[in-house]
């Protein structure tokens, strides 16, 4: 029987952010330890730490908040595969891949090796590869980078390009070891009323 396997980022103290950004802390406002009947946390972080998706609010002060996402996107079948993106992630990167009627697409780069610690550079997506997924049937792209522009990008193309073509960002996941393939995905965000991003507890399970 095929068990639901964990692809988000786990939550702690060492979790990378993005430079500048507010990192992940926990504290307990009771304690039972300290004479309380129950342990009550509190949680500081950034929408956009770890395994998290960007609603298009996030880069346009008009796009739509994580409360206003369609939840299919999240829930369903998903081809995970993996490409090659040594510079960058292009149309070229799936020259050989069916990806007609596909959905869900997430991308296994192998591009951030050490996540205890926020990378210095990532391929970026490039902007054209939007359409091309669109016309395939792609509406969400979840890929193992914590974003799909470069990260000192200013005008976000991709993101732009992604959100115009109606294709939704999952970002941060941990695809290292899982074969390429379809795979059942569950991916919720948050019912952040304005939010701009959500942390999300991803879990995927082999099909068949």
């Amino acid at each position: 029987m095929n068990q639901w396997l964990d692809i988000s980022q786990r939550l702690n103290e060492n979790t990378p952010s993005w430079p500048g950004d507010t990192k992940y802390s926990y504290s307990l406002n009771s304690s039972i330890e300290k004479g309380s009947s129950v342990n009550v946390g509190e949680i500081r972080m950034s929408t956009h730490i770890g395994t998290h998706i960007d609603a298009p609010f996030h880069f346009d002060g008009n796009g739509k908040k994580v409360i206003e996402l369609d939840l299919d996107l999240y829930m369903g079948t998903a081809l995970v595969v993996k490409v090659d993106a040594t510079e960058s992630i292009s149309i070229e990167s799936f020259k050989g891949i069916e990806l007609t009627g596909v959905q869900r697409l997430l991308l296994a780069t192998g591009q951030w090796k050490d996540l205890s610690r926020f990378p210095d550079w990532i391929p970026p997506v490039e902007p054209e590869l939007a359409p091309f997924l669109a016309n395939k049937g792609v509406r969400l792209l979840g890929l193992d980078l914590p974003s799909v522009d470069y990260l000192d990008s200013k005008e976000l193309p991709a993101h732009h390009a992604m959100s115009d073509c109606g294709i939704h960002i999952l970002e941060g996941l941990v695809l290292e070891g899982l074969e390429p393939g379809l795979y059942d995905l569950a991916a919720l965000p948050l019912a952040l009323e304005a939010g701009d991003g959500s942390p999300v507890r991803a879990v995927v399970k082999k099909k068949g």
